[in-house]
């Protein structure tokens, strides 16, 4: 099976597109295209949509505990303008740009959205 979207909650989208439009911006992205009276806002993630939105049950959104979505990025210097945009834009630091021993010495940063969704964006992240 394939991951075709991803979700997250988002108790302000303006904030969220400020932010994910700067970080994504970072390693490349184009800015969310999604009109501004929808109810979400969506990035294709080269054919993974990644959305936000309001819990559909009309409660606050909150972030997941353990959860993190890690971001591919070209290089070291994309970490860390990504960690830079995030900064500027309403996010909060969960880990500076570096060498993370965790993950095998790949170079990585992390990140909480406005929202409190934990981030991380790496390069030379490999698998196994």
């Amino acid at each position: 099976m394939l991951l075709k979207s991803l979700r997250l909650g988002s108790n302000d989208l303006a904030k969220s597109r400020a932010f994910y439009d700067a970080t994504f911006g970072a390693l490349g992205l184009a800015p969310c295209a999604t009109p501004e009276q929808y109810p979400i806002v969506m990035w294709d993630l080269g054919g993974v949509k990644f959305l936000l939105g309001p819990a559909r049950n009309g409660e606050p959104c909150t972030s997941a505990n353990g959860g993190t979505i890690i971001f591919e990025a070209e290089s070291e210097d994309a970490v860390r303008a990504w960690h830079a945009a995030g900064l500027t834009n309403g996010g909060t630091s969960e880990g500076e740009p570096e060498a993370k021993p965790q993950a095998r010495g790949a170079f990585g940063a992390y990140l909480r959205d406005p929202d409190g969704n934990k981030l991380g964006a790496y390069c030379g992240l490999q698998m196994g």
